[in-house]
């Protein structure tokens, strides 16, 4: 991570092209989430951009990879779920990818290419977000090989930087 980081408020213009472009990635109505007219900053790196509303970031991007961040309090929630086993999880929260021995359970319905929450199975508490590479249901019967593709974890650059914002 670079130690150069900038900071700014977006312009109304660049934040509904923003937003909209995380509704279509999300399904979701953010104006609900966000109010109409949100204020959104932006903390940006060399390598990484976070996006804040109310003091929280809630949204990142690495090159071309735009995800929700671990602290996202308004859009976890809306997360399909996938709780993997105690044996996954450094594994994970060292950048591996979710494989499908390591899952115990997948809630709700979701299609490939959705974003999805992986939690650890002893306390429910978010390791990463990822990006499912198959539907909830393939996820559900397959037995082996990658199912999830790890975008952000605890521990990885984003969320290094995000506690330097926050500190």
């Amino acid at each position: 991570m670079s130690n150069s980081v900038r900071r700014h408020f977006l312009k109304e213009s660049k934040i509904k092209r923003t937003l909209d472009d995380l509704h279509g990635k999300l399904n979701v109505d953010l104006e609900k989430l966000f109010g109409p007219k949100p204020r959104i900053e932006l903390v940006k790196t060399e390598e990484t951009e976070i996006l804040i509303h109310n003091k929280t970031p809630f949204l990142a991007r690495t090159g071309d990879d735009v995800f929700p961040t671990l602290l996202s309090q308004q859009i976890l929630p809306l997360l399909r779920k996938i709780t993997v086993d105690m044996g996954a999880v450094p594994h994970i929260c060292n950048g591996a990818d979710i494989m499908a021995p390591g899952i115990i359970r997948v809630d709700g319905e979701f299609s490939e290419n959705a974003f999805v929450l992986i939690v650890d199975e002893r306390h429910g508490k978010p390791l990463a977000i990822g990006q499912a590479l198959l539907n909830s249901e393939s996820m559900e019967k397959t037995k082996r090989g990658r199912v999830v593709k790890n975008l952000h974890y605890v521990g990885d650059g984003v969320w290094n930087l995000i506690r330097k914002i926050l500190a």
